[in-house]
């Protein structure tokens, strides 16, 4: 099923969307309002299809974008969190990097690609491309990985990276 529902959030409205069953398979949002945020929506049951997840998009209310929220705004760990991801779809090296993050690096910090790479035992490049597939942005916080000279990258825009982290009081990555 399909849930979607917008939040005002430190002044901007997020909506949230998340794809789920009995658990979440997948998670997205926008700053960006209701047409971009179908958008990445489509790019979401996309990437899940690829990973032979069925998508039913039948629209239902359900608690999980409220989860999604709280998580957002400081309300419920991530970690905490984690335990209504389905992981279905997630390879086994995706779902060890989204763990180790998730359970290492707390709200109000960050971490490089290359200090993950260091605890996951693999690659920044690797890293970066986990971090590119996490089907459960803000629940497993891929926002919090930034490059050793800046931001780094993010999907699907790097001014959503900044919001989160500032929402967070994470100012030296984003000034």
């Amino acid at each position: 099923m399909l849930s979607v529902e917008r939040f005002d959030i430190s002044g901007r409205a997020m909506w949230i969307a998340v794809i789920s069953g009995d658990r979440i398979d997948g998670i997205t949002f926008s700053l960006d309002g209701r047409g971009y945020l179908e958008e990445r929506i489509a790019a979401l049951t996309g990437f899940l299809a690829k990973r032979g997840i069925k998508v039913n998009l039948e629209v239902e209310k359900s608690p999980f974008t409220k989860l999604v929220h709280d998580v957002t705004v400081g309300k419920l760990d991530n970690e905490e969190a984690m335990k209504y991801l389905s992981f279905r779809g997630v390879t086994p090296f995706e779902r060890k990097v989204y763990e180790i993050l998730t359970k290492n690096v707390k709200r109000g910090s960050v971490i490089t690609y290359g200090e993950l790479a260091g605890l996951a035992g693999t690659s920044p490049r690797a890293i970066g491309g986990a971090m590119k597939r996490n089907p459960y942005p803000v629940v497993v916080p891929c926002h919090r990985v930034v490059s050793s000279g800046g931001m780094g990258f993010y999907t699907p825009k790097m001014e959503y990276k900044k919001f989160l982290l500032e929402l967070e009081g994470v100012e030296k990555w984003t000034g």
